[in-house]
């Protein structure tokens, strides 16, 4: 019975890990399809089994990708809180996102700094920066006055443009039938149009564009040139009847041509440079409709989606597609591009400080240069994505899409009125601070203050009131050089750049310091200063005498014909002898002398003192006269042999220092005396 209840507990255990492992492997499959409805409850059924970061990461992107950033927002952040070690910049980016969203700007960008000081103090600054720039963007104010169209539902509609009396815009097809898209679980895209007097109407007035043009997967976001006889819109990559995919089976989106002929659009073509590896998307015309704009995920980009412009020839051939660079695209997305008839591109980014997801934001095209792109704020812009924008140039109407909290549906379509230019008036700020006393921390009224431009000229001056305080109101995006001084005290000076920030107060207080207090530190710092080399000198010194004297021994332990006998050191040579009575040395004495010369050579540094002896015999002057006379022989023969002068001395010594004593001349033997009649090679200094 025991054995029957182990073998029902594992079949039960291997269901559960088999159902498990299913639930996640077909979540994940749905998942790299971009499948996000179907991927979403899945992932929770396994997350609900066994916890994974994989599962909650793939879960939280989805909802992220469907734009339920509430729940993706509670999903990012369990990774932060309890896989920290596993998430990537992206996460906190995409978590930052949601936040904006929900309308917490502040703590979006407070995560992003704490992720950035810890992990890249460059992105750390450059945040700062994004933060300064949008709360400039916001001091501007709305520019724009919106308005949510009666033809959007509880879908998706977007990508509207007029075309002649109509707008034309993309939506799910209208049919109760057909397939549904796997991302959002919606019907496909159709393109449809509806009369400009019948948009208060409602979705029900909405007709299909085109039979042609539409079929059973995606068309959105198409264009006309001015006579309205030719077309470009996005598709599924879809020819003949069926759909091409890459290599992962993901059908990306292309861009097609199409040809109004006899009321009929045909020749619907795509696009020369269209892959089947990468998507094109969302065209744009320029003015002189010689350039189509577009976006595109295709390899050697800056980001996940660029924008790039093919020149149309006069043949109707396109050139190769060129990326307009990295003023305009970002390691983000670029995506909706749009030209005005006065030369601005205005396109949505996510990589562009934005105040959340896609942003519009428009650059100044001049010949083929593009200017630094501006957020065109709130209203156009919000916490969620915000996109395919258009407008007129001469009515300053136009269309956008988002899908922003307090919408029909998804991405709505937006009619804008532009109500005034991108026109931002004279930036003005504050530079102001304190004076006070770096030592004390006293206040310092009176004290000069002076405001000079980049070019050295003064602009302004004040003396501190009683509160030591100042204040100057200048110009945004300017440098400025602040200098402060008072009598009896060190002048001080800062240097500032100002961003573009309307009514910024920038604290640039400082210290002066006592010039008496100064004058008793710099004496107090020389005295410590000699205290200190003299200190250095001495332990410099010390280390020198160790390090020689470690040398010495060395050499004395090392070279075998130098030995160290009581309290000297002596060159051990062969027997020097003299004849009877004579003073000039033998050829046989001289090759002893030779070692000692070689030595000297080979120490450079060392110094020797020629030491002769004699035995009691004969009368004590004599003796000494008669060593002194050999010991200046020796040394003359050192000097014959290159010993510098002051290397080598000699002195002898007569019979004052004998090695044997002896009484009289017979208390010793004749082997005795010689020992005493000797010359020494006394080593008085090696280094």
């Amino acid at each position: 019975m025991k054995k029957l209840s182990y073998i029902l507990l594992f079949c039960c255990s291997s269901f559960i890990c088999f159902s498990q492992n299913r639930n996640l492997k077909r979540a994940n499959k749905y998942f790299e399809r971009t499948f996000y409805t179907e991927a979403i409850p899945l992932f929770e059924k396994a997350i609900k089994e066994e916890e994974s970061f994989d599962a909650i990461k793939n879960l939280a992107d989805s909802y992220y990708f469907l734009n339920n950033m509430e729940k993706a927002s509670v999903n990012y952040k369990y990774l932060l809180k309890n896989y920290k070690k596993l998430v990537l910049e992206e996460h906190y980016i995409k978590y930052a996102n949601t936040l904006k969203a929900k309308g917490k700007l502040k703590l979006a960008y407070k995560i992003l700094q704490r992720y950035y000081k810890k992990n890249n103090p460059e992105k750390f600054t450059k945040l700062a920066q994004e933060i300064d720039y949008l709360e400039n963007i916001q001091a501007i104010g709305q520019r724009f006055a919106i308005e949510n169209l009666g033809i959007n539902t509880n879908e998706s509609e977007f990508g509207a443009i007029q075309k002649e009396n109509s707008i034309v815009f993309a939506a799910p097809k209208k049919e109760v039938y057909g397939k549904r898209f796997g991302w959002n679980g919606q019907h496909y895209l159709d393109l449809y149009k509806v009369p400009t007097t019948k948009i208060h109407l409602g979705d029900s007035v909405a007709i299909s564009f085109s039979d042609k043009i539409n079929s059973k997967l995606h068309e959105s976001n198409i264009i006309f040139t001015k006579d309205g006889k030719t077309a470009y819109f996005t598709r599924n990559n879809f020819t003949k009847g069926k759909r091409k995919t890459d290599a992962k089976k993901i059908t990306h989106v292309q861009l097609y041509k199409a040809e109004l002929i006899n009321g009929v659009w045909q020749n619907i073509n795509s696009l020369p440079f269209n892959s089947d590896d990468f998507s094109t998307e969302h065209p744009a015309l320029s003015p002189d409709e010689k350039t189509l704009y577009f976006a595109s995920d295709m390899p050697g980009g800056f980001g996940s989606f660029d924008l790039y412009a093919v020149k149309i020839n006069s043949d109707n051939s396109f050139s190769s597609p060129k990326n307009l660079g990295n003023t305009i695209n970002t390691l983000g997305k670029e995506q909706f591009p749009f030209v005005s008839t006065t030369n601005e591109l205005y396109f949505s980014s996510d990589g562009h400080p934005s105040f959340g997801s896609l942003d519009v934001f428009v650059s100044k095209i001049t010949n083929t240069n593009f200017s630094k792109p501006d957020n065109v704020g709130f209203p156009i812009n919000s916490g969620y994505d915000d996109f395919s924008f258009n407008i007129n140039s001469e009515t300053k109407e136009g269309f956008f899409a988002s899908n922003r909290i307090g919408g029909k549906g998804g991405d709505d379509i937006y009619k804008l009125i532009e109500e005034k230019p991108l026109k931002i008036e004279t930036c003005k700020q504050f530079i102001s601070g304190l004076i006070t006393d770096e030592s004390t921390g006293a206040i310092l009224n009176n004290a000069m203050v002076v405001v000079y431009d980049s070019n050295q000229r003064e602009i302004a001056r004040t003396n501190t009131a009683n509160d030591a305080r100042f204040k100057f109101k200048v110009e945004c995006e300017t440098t400025y050089l602040i200098k402060a001084s008072k009598k009896g005290y060190t002048k001080n000076q800062k240097s500032i750049t100002l961003k573009k920030i309307r009514n910024k107060d920038n604290d640039v207080s400082m210290t002066l310091k006592s010039l008496a207090l100064l004058e008793k530190e710099k004496k107090e710092a020389l005295a410590l200063k000699l205290k200190s080399e003299a200190a250095l000198k001495l332990k410099n010194k010390q280390k020198l005498l160790l390090q020689k004297e470690n040398r010495r021994k060395e050499i004395v332990e090392n070279e075998k014909d130098i030995e160290k006998e009581k309290d000297r050191i002596i060159v051990k040579t062969d027997e020097i002898n003299f004849d009877y009575k004579l003073w000039y040395l033998r050829r046989d004495s001289k090759k002893a002398i030779d070692k000692v010369i070689a030595l000297m050579k080979k120490y450079p540094d060392m110094i020797v003192e020629v030491g002769t002896h004699s035995d009691i015999r004969g009368k004590s002057r004599y003796n000494l006269e008669l060593s002194q006379k050999r010991a200046t022989s020796v040394r003359m023969y050192f000097l014959e042999n290159g010993i510098e002068p002051d290397r080598i001395s000699a002195i002898g010594y007569g019979e004052t220092k004998p090695l044997i004593q002896c009484k009289t001349e017979e208390a010793c033997s004749e082997e005795q005396h010689e020992l005493n009649r000797r010359c020494e090679f006394v080593v008085k200094k090696i280094l």
